[in-house]
């Protein structure tokens, strides 16, 4: 079965150099300048494209056009998409223009993440607000999903979402290290020198994801999937990098990764055993079973010596930490009600509602 995919093609005049299409005027705006040297800044209408995107939007956190757009700007700080030339990375022009989007895109995320009941800024009372918050239910859930019903394309469908963040594990996060100090300094480096395989390369886990998603038979090179990822999806991820690039918002990116950490060791049980169940071997489940035993430690880690001592050590941090958490959990709840809702529903959870023929 063929993917419909809804795009808006752009004429670059070669080889496109990105391996996705546009979806919307700023999008392909990007696409067009993005690849070649920055020598003369956005095109004179870019503040008029870029406002008229905003203004006309109904929903930032799944704008296609504003998500990708988004994507693009950030991925200049990554080097992940090659295609793109590094001169762009902060111009001023460009940074002007990601700014706006910028601004409404975290508005939106606040509103959508009102926190209730906030702790004192106390090691203990924090670490216990962010265990409460990320207690497991018993409602249905894509990781229950996954582990006792997902077909063989849906699982792939799975692993495709999350090659935006998971090709590059951690990197969002470790903006943060050159902007804490301290006992919270020290336990973000803990965690993220497991994260980047303790110095052996071979279990870097963005390497180990990369073997999951070769062994069931899909691309493993980054960006690969773009066109067929939901805009909410990149949102996820643009909330991340949002978080970590910007020094006044390490508290957020501190609460997002302490929740991040406390709601993954029993949600890869259950992708690890969907896996199994379909007949997949250790080279596509391991990615999933050292987040386990790993995740099982850093949620620990993450609440009390992280979370919890930047909230004790600076108190003015407290009300981004917990917003952080809160944004991490209302998008991953926004992303699994998107793909549970389309499986239940008999249809492809990427974009163009098709379920692919991935193993042609």
């Amino acid at each position: 079965m063929s993917t419909t995919i809804e795009t808006v093609p752009i004429d670059l005049g070669v080889a496109d150099p990105l391996p996705f299409c546009s979806r919307g005027p700023v999008s392909a705006m990007l696409q067009r300048v993005l690849v070649a040297p920055a020598t003369s800044g956005l095109p004179v209408d870019a503040p008029e494209i870029v406002g008229r995107a905003l203004a006309e939007t109904g929903d930032t956190l799944r704008d296609d056009d504003l998500q990708l757009a988004l994507f693009l700007m950030y991925a200049l700080h990554y080097g992940s998409l090659p295609g793109l030339d590094a001169s762009w990375e902060w111009e001023p022009s460009l940074i002007a223009a990601r700014g706006r989007i910028e601004r409404a895109f975290e508005a939106a995320l606040r509103d959508s993440a009102e926190v209730i009941d906030p702790p004192e800024p106390d090691r203990d009372a924090v670490a216990r607000w962010l265990f409460d918050l990320t207690a497991p239910t018993a409602g249905p859930g894509m990781s229950r999903y996954v582990a006792k019903k997902a077909s063989l394309e849906q699982l792939r469908e799975f692993l495709i979402l999350r090659t935006v963040y998971t090709l590059r594990e951690a990197d969002p996060h470790s903006w943060a290290i050159p902007r804490l100090s301290g006992r919270s300094k020290a336990a973000l480096v803990e965690i993220q020198s497991d994260e980047y395989g303790g110095g052996d390369p071979a279990r870097v886990h963005a390497t180990i994801f990369a073997q999951s998603v070769r062994g069931a038979g899909l691309d493993d090179t980054y960006g690969a999937y773009i066109d067929m990822v939901p805009a909410v999806v990149l949102a996820s991820h643009n909330a991340m990098s949002l978080f970590g690039l910007h020094r006044r918002l390490r508290g957020a990116i501190v609460g997002h990764l302490a929740a991040f950490e406390m709601t993954s060791s029993i949600p890869n049980r259950s992708y690890g055993d969907g896996f199994r169940r379909l007949g997949f071997g250790t080279d596509v489940t391991w990615y999933f079973d050292e987040h386990v035993e790993a995740d099982a430690v850093h949620e620990q880690i993450a609440g009390r010596d992280l979370a919890g001592s930047l909230a004790e050590d600076e108190p003015d941090l407290l009300p981004d930490i917990l917003f952080g958490a809160r944004a991490c959990l209302v998008m991953d709840d926004l992303v699994g009600d998107h793909v549970l809702a389309a499986w239940e529903a008999g249809r492809s959870a990427l974009r163009g509602g098709v379920l692919p023929d991935l193993t042609a």
